[in-house]
């Protein structure tokens, strides 16, 4: 069986996938990871780098959410076919797993995945926030890491609800909850 673990940064994806991966065996892929091998390929390079060439604090105060949500749309749907390469992949010498990435947009999994999936949203500002400042995304300030996780949290966070829900896939804020959730999807 395979699941899905899709939603904002900093709001444990790949934690949860590594507990459930633990508990069950089930392989986990962070698709994150893949960018890298993407950065290697000319037409993606754009994308994999785009939000590292902006002026982050310019970008963080100026862009309005849905600019952003396009920025992200585009740059998932640009990575996509790689990704789905590598899910594929995954499933050929994987009889279970688990494939979790801030690129897996809901209208992405329910055109290409057979399988049920998830998406995190985070249950507080401050939580994504201290995360955010743990691992950071993008910004090497502390004041840039704030700003990254309001917008997490404040228009990703909108984003990624409205579209699961228009496609019929479940949200969670809580990591406990949706790991109950997906434990029951892979039939453990």
């Amino acid at each position: 069986m395979y699941i899905f673990i899709g939603g904002i940064p900093a709001s444990g994806k790949s934690y949860l996938a590594k507990k459930i991966s633990d508990e069950t065996g089930a392989f986990a892929l962070d698709l994150d990871t893949v960018r890298e091998e993407m950065s290697k390929d000319s037409k993606l390079e754009y994308w994999v780098n785009f939000f590292f060439k902006q002026d982050e604090e310019k970008y963080l105060i100026e862009t309005s959410c849905e600019e952003h949500w396009q920025n992200l749309v585009k740059q998932s749907e640009a990575f996509w076919p790689t990704i789905l390469s590598k899910v594929k992949e995954v499933m050929q010498s994987h009889k279970s797993a688990i494939f979790e990435g801030v690129n897996i947009l809901p209208h992405l999994a329910k055109k290409d995945f057979s399988f049920p999936g998830v998406f995190l949203l985070g249950e507080s500002f401050n939580e994504i926030f201290e995360r955010n400042k743990q691992d950071p995304r993008w910004g090497k300030t502390e004041k840039l890491q704030e700003l990254e996780a309001r917008l997490f949290f404040n228009c990703d966070r909108t984003k990624y609800k409205e579209e699961a829900e228009k496609y019929g896939y479940k949200t969670f804020t809580n990591s406990e909850a949706a790991e109950k959730e997906l434990i029951h999807l892979l039939n453990f």
